[in-house]
């Protein structure tokens, strides 16, 4: 489970009654840990019983592919929301959309901070245009130990970015570029890596020319990548940032616009999933079929119940630059 899936679990009991919560860990003592500390209706179901997938919506927060638990949860008439960053898992989710679309449920792809929260900010942000012409994403922060260790693997395997109608291979670690996030990160130096972003936001901007996703790290992660697996003193790692730009055309105008968010990774991707799970549960996704969030949710709504739980966005009243920065709140 780890740090998200503690978490989405503990969101989801603030999000509206439940009959029943199965927390479903390869580690036993961890998963009677996290239902312990929740309490009522939560409980322990055994990995290997497979009762997680007789729900109505299940929640997959494990590292590695979910493609086997997703496929056999959907055959079960469960919603699926994953929270899996990995590009190839994304990639092999997206292509569950015709059987999630012919039972009638969500699958919901890459419902973390990022991709997650990235793309929902993506589609608030594309709300400004009539026509969304490029949309940049970049990060900074992991959320744990397994997404610590997943965002090092990226830096080392090839990004691709979605360049005027094809898929342009960008060597990981490279194409260093200063990105400004919110206070008190700001100037970041971030590189190309196997980042999801694209794959998802591409089904939501058809019709973009570019679309591309960066994250802090660089040479230094690829050498990192490399040593002995560390444990973190922080289960939920330290603080993280999202910067969102798209660009676009109102009319005869061009224009863009820019937003962000600062938290602790593991806990917004814990809101993150959970609300995604929530509005599956309560018919309130935009499709059924496999897609990532800027495709199911409507980002307004979406954004404002999550700043109810404490993940708040920033607005970058001054385009690129780092110093006209506008930020917002965010949970201690």
């Amino acid at each position: 489970m780890g740090a998200v899936g503690a978490r989405v679990a503990r969101q989801l009991l603030y999000l509206g009654p439940l009959d029943d919560l199965v927390v479903v860990d390869a580690d036993p003592a961890r998963a009677e840990a996290v239902a312990e500390s929740i309490g009522e209706p939560a409980r322990v179901a055994v990995a290997a019983a497979g009762e997680a997938e007789d729900g109505d919506v299940v929640v997959l927060a494990v590292p590695g592919s979910h493609v086997e638990s997703a496929s056999a949860a959907l055959a079960r008439g469960a919603h699926v929301v994953s929270v899996s960053d990995d590009l190839v898992a994304v990639q092999q989710l997206l292509g569950l959309d015709a059987a999630a679309q012919e039972r009638g449920r969500h699958m919901v792809v890459g419902a973390g901070f990022s991709p997650g929260l990235s793309c929902v900010l993506a589609a608030l942000a594309a709300r400004s245009f009539e026509r969304v012409e490029e949309v940049h994403v970049a990060k900074v922060g992991t959320g744990g130990p397994s997404c610590e260790h997943q965002q090092l693997q990226a830096a080392t395997e090839d990004g691709m970015d979605w360049r005027d109608g094809a898929w342009e291979s960008r060597r990981g670690g490279t194409g260093r570029e200063l990105c400004w996030f919110p206070d008190p990160l700001r100037g970041v130096d971030c590189y190309s890596a196997a980042l999801a972003e694209p794959a998802l936001l591409l089904g939501a901007f058809p019709d973009a020319t570019r679309i591309t996703a960066r994250a802090a790290g660089g040479r230094k992660a690829v050498l990192l990548s490399r040593l002995p697996k560390v444990r973190r003193d922080n289960p939920e790692g330290t603080l993280g940032a999202l910067r969102v730009e798209v660009r676009g055309s109102q009319g005869p105008s061009h224009d863009d616009r820019v937003l962000g968010a600062v938290d602790r990774p593991a806990v917004a991707a814990g809101a993150v999933a959970a609300m995604a799970a929530r509005w599956a549960l309560d018919g309130r996704l935009t499709r059924t079929g496999a897609s990532g969030l800027a495709g199911l949710v409507e980002p307004g709504p979406f954004l404002a119940a999550l700043a109810e739980r404490g993940v708040k966005v920033a607005v970058f009243e001054g385009g690129q630059h780092g110093p006209e920065v506008a930020t917002a709140g965010r949970r201690s």
